[in-house]
């Protein structure tokens, strides 16, 4: 096995690849993709100024083929003027697709990338964000709020910026036609804008709060699904259909209100503004024609010139639903940047190249609610190559002792050290690449047995991960099951039973090969026999290492060198098994009531062992 150095070198490098997110504003974070892929927009953009020049040539066509041809009777240019016109066509549809194709591969990439990043900042945000913010709601900050990019990169803003830059274009050659009737359109459309920029201004604040309903609903939807053994359990199917309903109601109020602006804009405004444009082009055109000002071609082509100053407009009212469920989502990713993540906490700590593996508290407080301490004043030092026991009620602050270890929390008041040195002045990630843990609610992530096993270590070899297991006594059970080491463990690991999710999970610490080991109940999913034969593995990886065990079978931390017995978080005895029973109090006490209903199982053995934690 490699040694506890060499692990947490490797977790150094594998931590050096990884993005993170950069905290940005909405404006600042859009900027920030548009500048990341400026050279595909560019030449994007450059298509779409081809495909709109192209564009030109029709409308300029129509100007002859009234004034020259019908009206002059020259015949003789229907041909060229055909073929031109065909070649525009042609030119304006190739470029479309070569837009298409181009922008759209560009915009999925950033969605990915963006993706990447949001999951990346997620993954290293302090435990205790993921106990104030639901799984479901971060999960849909990673998958939805990043979709709207789509727009921002893709050929919705490229065909804005084309649109708007041939747009200047057919405005000057209106302006030569017939200034005064465009300076009346100019108007029209200038109100328009300023309503769509109103309208857009009063959406976005909408948009935003779906996103909110939406990761809420996520949330909730995530934890039912989670617990469904749980749902099920409890007849409690009604129940969450009712959370969800009333989830998706709010879901679909907020849908309704976006539904109404946006169809105000882009249906309402639009075709008022649109009227307004021709009934000024009937008019004042009209008089133009009937008084000799403008030609019936002139009249035409103006017309079709109005629509290509007209169409980036309408565009931005189609769009701009997108837009700005896009910076919507933006803001709320900005929201998790501006979280620090532990990166950003451990900066400018002092890295961990190796460990003597000693930890120590002095007078540690801690709360998880203001004024409510759950540990009061706790001092102890576990020290190299030591097991140190802990037991007491539930509540006691048991678990909180190791949660202050793996540096998940820190003391509100106190210090706990490693080797001497205080442990919120050390990076966390090279701390925790020296240690090995074993929680009572065993996670299994869904693949087979070997990658759940590797997952510790994941470049281990075959005969390393068999040589744990082996000590953790998996191999009985692994060769039984379907498809041996390659059977699918699913999610949670929920094919497997309990005892051997346990064992698996004991196989993975020990694959781990850590300096510090932590185990919280870990054989309490284990029948008597296995759990004998798996104490026999835990003695020997305990040798060397510094251990800290939370057991509710007192009999299975009988040969700890220290067994800290706490009590509404105050260590209320401490020393060795028969030091404590000579002293009697609290640990006789526990003693006794479990030797009790021991016995009691053993004359009745359909009695399940009560746990005292």
């Amino acid at each position: 096995m490699a040694t506890s150095g060499q692990a947490g070198h490797s977790a150094d490098k594998q931590a050096a690849g990884r993005p993170r997110v950069v905290p940005r504003g909405a404006w600042r974070e859009a900027r920030a993709l548009v500048a990341r892929h400026r050279w595909v927009l560019c030449g994007g953009v450059l298509l779409i100024l081809i495909g709109r020049c192209a564009g030109l040539i029709l409308p300029a066509t129509s100007k002859f083929l009234v004034d020259e041809v019908i009206l002059g009777g020259r015949q003789g240019l229907l041909i060229p003027l055909a073929v031109v016109a065909l070649g525009g066509a042609l030119v304006q549809s190739c470029s479309g697709f070569a837009v298409n194709v181009i922008l759209g591969i560009a915009a999925n990439r950033a969605v990915v990338d963006l993706r990447r990043r949001v999951e990346a900042q997620v993954l290293r945000l302090p435990v205790r964000e993921f106990d104030r913010i639901q799984v479901g709601a971060l999960i849909s900050r990673i998958m939805s709020d990043g979709e709207g990019i789509r727009n921002v990169i893709g050929a919705g803003l490229a065909s804005l910026i084309g649109g708007t830059i041939t747009a200047v274009v057919a405005l000057g050659i209106l302006f030569w036609l017939n200034w005064w009737l465009t300076v009346a359109i100019l108007l029209v459309l200038a109100v328009y804008s300023a309503g769509t920029s109103f309208a857009f201004v009063k959406l976005r604040p909408v948009y935003r709060e779906r996103g909110k309903l939406n990761a809420d609903l996520t949330g909730r939807l995530t934890e039912s699904l989670s617990g469904i053994r749980v749902v099920k359990a409890y007849a409690a199917e009604r129940h969450e259909d009712l959370a969800f309903a009333r989830g998706v109601h709010k879901l679909f109020r907020n849908v309704v209100v976006g539904a109404k602006g946006a169809a105000a804009v882009n249906d309402l405004l639009t075709g008022m503004v649109m009227g307004s444009v021709w009934s000024l082009i009937v008019v004042i055109g009209g008089q133009a024609v009937a008084n000799g000002r403008m030609s019936l071609g002139d009249l035409l082509m103006y017309v079709m010139f109005t629509a290509m100053v007209a169409a980036p407009l309408i565009q931005l009212s189609q769009i701009g639903t997108q837009l700005s469920e896009a910076f919507a989502g933006l803001d709320r990713i900005h929201e998790i940047g501006c979280i620090a993540t532990e990166s950003d906490e451990d900066m400018g700590k002092a890295p961990i190249r190796s460990i003597r593996g000693e930890v120590e508290f002095r007078d540690v407080w801690f709360e998880y609610v203001p004024n409510v301490p759950v540990l009061r004043g706790v001092t102890f030092a576990g020290r190299r190559a030591t097991t140190t026991a802990l037991v007491g009620s539930s509540g006691s602050g048991k678990s909180t002792v190791l949660s202050l270890i793996m540096a998940f929390s820190s003391p509100s008041r106190g210090t706990v050290l490693l080797d001497g040195r205080d442990l919120r002045q050390l990076k966390r990630r090279d701390y925790r690449s020296f240690l090995g843990i074993v929680l009572q609610d065993n996670f299994l992530f869904d693949g087979s047995v070997i990658d759940s096993i590797r997952f510790s270590r994941p470049h281990a070899s075959l005969a390393m991960v068999k040589q744990v297991a082996a000590t953790a006594h998996c191999t009985e059970f692994v060769e039984e099951l379907p498809n041996g080491w390659n059977t699918i463990v699913g999610e949670r690991g929920v094919k497997l039973s309990g005892g051997q999710r346990q064992r698996i999970a004991i196989a993975r610490a020990l694959l781990a090969d850590p300096a510090i080991l932590l185990l919280d109940e870990a054989t309490s999913s284990l029948d008597s026999e296995s759990e004998c034969h798996i104490q026999e593995g835990l003695k020997a990886l305990r040798s060397g290492r510094t251990t800290f065990v939370i057991a509710h079978r007192l009999s299975t931390i009988m040969d700890a060198d220290q067994i800290l017995v706490l009590e509404r978080g105050q260590i209320v005895q401490r020393g060795a098994h028969c030091e404590l029973l000579a002293q009697g109090g609290r640990y006789a006490e526990l003693h006794g009531k479990q030797h009790k209903r021991e016995r009691e199982q053993y004359v009745n053995p359909g009695e399940e062992l009560l746990p005292t934690r």
